[in-house]
Order: structure tokens, then C-alpha cells, then sequence
């Protein structure tokens, strides 16, 4: 949500020899295009991606199912892979670091591309367009409450729409045999490996005991919450910084029936007091979010991660346990070493009890096209049992 000290970002453009001007909308904090072009059925594809490319948005007032035909066509003409010359394949990326920093340069310049095809929205979050979506349940969901006439990219809208659908229709977690319904803009639990691993990992004894308590830090979904309440544990307090995360994990820890065992508290990382059982799944990337929406994968210098151990000795009970679930592939992209991710843990007073590895399933394991396919085919996710030396 916007902060609402902050003025509301406004886009601007011509219409009709007439200058006009709506809030603009954008989720990943790209800013107002300075250019503004009003774009209907009569443009071709190859002038609409020239256009985007040079960085002037196209205010779409046609059909709206042909505007997502023309982003169609915007994305093949990205996509479309050019012959490498000898000059390109000597360019290519001499480590996995430079091939991950390329990767993100490439995703932004096609998120830029993209999001430059634009729809207006009625003061209700309508589209005034001929076979238009109802979008409305959407952008609340997103944008809060409605308020004034917008605009935003069609790609945001998808991403809208689709994120609308997943929250009504849940994504099914097989450690807790039901579904969790994630909000816009909060990761959804849907790689299974990590939330295994919390479902497996034994238990300290003393969270089994009538009074067991556990706390779930950086909670997001709740998903890990409602995990450890289900395996037993008597009280769980899950915590989070984000006004979204907090409100999705309130809802799914309702919908589950788990109210009277999981506490979702606003804490930065801890809540006050010591439990036998501390978790936390921090973003395993350490590298700059380049929006709200990527803070859950990406975390600038390991802050997240820093933070949980640091802090861990001081919450943990004697004889308690932090599990931290970490994948690896920081460490196959050479973003962070093995050596430091255990040095980090030394500096905190901290010891290793155990770890507990999986591999994880997803598609893009397997996907050689992708460019990180040589890092994502090694991955391997963990849980790290630590306790105070």
C-alpha cells in the first residue's frame, strides 16, 4: 500500500488535443512513463514494440482482449533470440554471478518493455473497454479502496487477476493435506520441499509439552505456523513486518481452524520473549528487491538472515532449537559462500546441530533453457537445526 504521506504518483498524456492526467498505478514501483501515447486496434505490433522499446507507453482505448493479443506479440518479439555472433559469445558470462546479474538486467528490461501497454480504470477500478474482465475484486485486493480514475499496465493487471485467483481458489499444501490462500503480493507456499522439511524435522520435546510454544519469524502466508500448530505444538507466534502478510496469514490461520493456537503478531523478526522451537525462512537471495513484490525472494545483503541469528541465542529457551530453511542456490550463483553462511552462524554463538537437505521439484529444474539452469539443477534446500554454544 501506498504510504499515504506520500503524494500518489500521476501519469500524464494528450488526448484529443487535450491534456489529460489520471493516478498511476504500478505495484512494482516502476515510475510515470514521461511519453504517453493513445493506441487502439489501427497500430501494428511492430510499431507498438518500437514505440515500448524507445520507452513510450501506449494508452490502449480499443477492444481489451485485442490489447492482450498485442502483449502476445510484444512478448514473442522479445523472446525471439537473436544468432550469438562471435563478438556475443565472447560476451557471454564468465561466471554464474555474472550470469545471474544479466539474467535480472534482462527480466527488468522486459518488465519495463512490457508494462509499457497501459488501460485506464474507471474510479471503481472498471475498465471502459469493449470485453473488459471485471477487475474490480482484484485491484481491491491490491490497490485498497477506490477512490479516483487510473491507470495501469495490462501485465500488472494479469499479475492482479491471476494473484485474485489463486486467493480464492488456494494452493494445496500437501503437509497439511489443505489448501492456503495466499494474498497479492505475498510468496505462496507452492515449492512443497521447504514446507516438507518443517513438517518432517523432530520435534524439541519441550514444544510438545501441554504449554509448547514456537515462534514462525517473517510468517508471510502462515503457512509454517499452521504446520507446527497441526504436528502439536500447543502455541505458535508467527510474526511479520508486512501489512498484506499479516492480514493473509490471520486469514488462512482462520480458515484452518487454528485461531485458539497461532498468535500473528506485527514484530520486526522477534516477539518478545524465549521459545523451545524458533523458525525462520528468510529470502534466499541476498541482492536488492527490486520491488515490494520481489522482497520475498530477494534480500539486500542478507539482512533477513542476518538478523534471525543474531537474535536467535536471545530467544531461545534452554536446550531450544532454531531451524533456519535455507536453500543453497545463493551459493551456486556465487552470491554467497558456504564459508560465510557458517561463519555467520559462529559469529551469532551459535552452533549446528544438524541439517536435514531436500531437493527440490519444481519445473525449472529441469528447464535448460533457462539461463540459472546450472545453479537450479544443483540446489538443494535445508534445514538447519541450531542451538546456542
Amino acid at each position: 500500500m501506498n504510504d499515504s504521506a506520500t503524494p500518489a504518483p500521476v501519469i500524464t498524456w494528450t488526448e484529443a488535443d487535450t491534456p489529460r492526467s489520471a493516478r498511476w498505478r504500478s505495484e512494482s514501483g516502476l515510475p510515470p512513463p514521461r511519453r504517453v501515447v493513445v493506441a487502439d486496434d489501427t497500430i501494428t505490433a511492430d510499431a507498438a514494440y518500437r514505440l515500448a522499446c524507445e520507452g513510450t507507453a501506449l494508452l490502449w482505448r480499443s477492444d481489451f482482449q485485442n490489447a492482450r493479443q498485442l502483449l502476445g506479440a510484444l512478448t514473442r518479439r522479445i523472446e525471439r533470440k537473436p544468432r550469438k555472433s562471435a563478438a556475443a559469445a565472447k560476451a557471454a558470462p564468465a561466471t554464474p554471478v555474472e550470469a545471474f546479474h544479466l539474467h535480472r538486467q534482462a527480466q527488468a528490461q522486459r518488465a519495463r518493455t512490457l508494462g509499457m501497454l497501459l488501460i485506464p480504470l474507471d474510479e471503481d477500478y472498471a475498465i471502459p473497454l469493449r470485453r473488459a474482465p471485471d477487475v474490480r475484486p482484484a485491484c481491491v485486493e491490491a490497490y485498497g479502496p477506490a477512490e479516483v480514475a487510473s491507470v495501469a499496465s495490462l501485465r500488472e493487471l494479469q499479475g492482479l487477476i491471476g494473484a485474485h485467483e489463486w486467493r480464492e481458489k488456494g494452493v494445496v499444501v500437501p503437509a497439511l493435506g489443505e489448501r492456503i490462500h495466499p494474498y497479492y503480493g505475498v510468496f505462496a507456499p507452492i515449492r512443497n520441499e521447504y514446507v516438507g522439511l518443517v513438517a518432517e524435522a523432530a520435534l524439541p520435546s519441550a514444544t510438545l509439552l501441554a504449554n509448547g510454544l514456537a515462534f514462525d519469524i517473517g510468517t508471510g502466508t502462515g503457512v509454517l505456523a499452521a504446520v507446527l500448530a497441526r504436528r502439536g505444538v500447543a502455541r505458535v507466534v508467527a510474526t511479520d513486518m508486512d501489512d498484506r502478510a499479516l492480514a493473509c496469514a490471520r486469514d488462512n490461520i482462520a480458515r484452518l481452524g487454528l485461531s485458539g493456537q497461532v498468535d500473528v503478531v506485527e514484530a520486526d523478526l522477534f516477539p518478545e520473549g524465549c521459545a523451545p522451537l524458533v523458525v525462520c525462512n528468510p529470502p534466499w537471495l541476498p541482492a536488492r528487491p527490486s520491488s515490494r513484490l520481489e522482497s520475498a525472494v530477494y534480500d539486500l545483503e542478507s539482512r533477513m538472515l542476518l538478523g534471525f541469528l543474531r537474535g536467535l541465542g536471545a530467544h531461545l529457551t534452554p536446550g531450544g532449537e532454531g531451524w533456519l530453511i535455507l536453500s543453497d542456490l545463493a551459493e551456486h550463483l556465487g552470491l554467497r559462500t558456504r564459508a560465510e553462511l557458517l561463519a555467520a552462524i559462529d559469529a551469532a554463538g551459535l552452533k549446528v546441530l544438524g541439517r536435514i537437505d531436500v531437493r527440490p521439484s519444481h519445473p525449472r529444474v529441469s528447464d535448460t533453457s533457462d539461463p540459472l539452469h546450472t545453479a537450479r539443477a544443483a540446489e538443494v534446500t535445508s534445514l538447519w537445526r541450531l542451538a546456542v554454544r
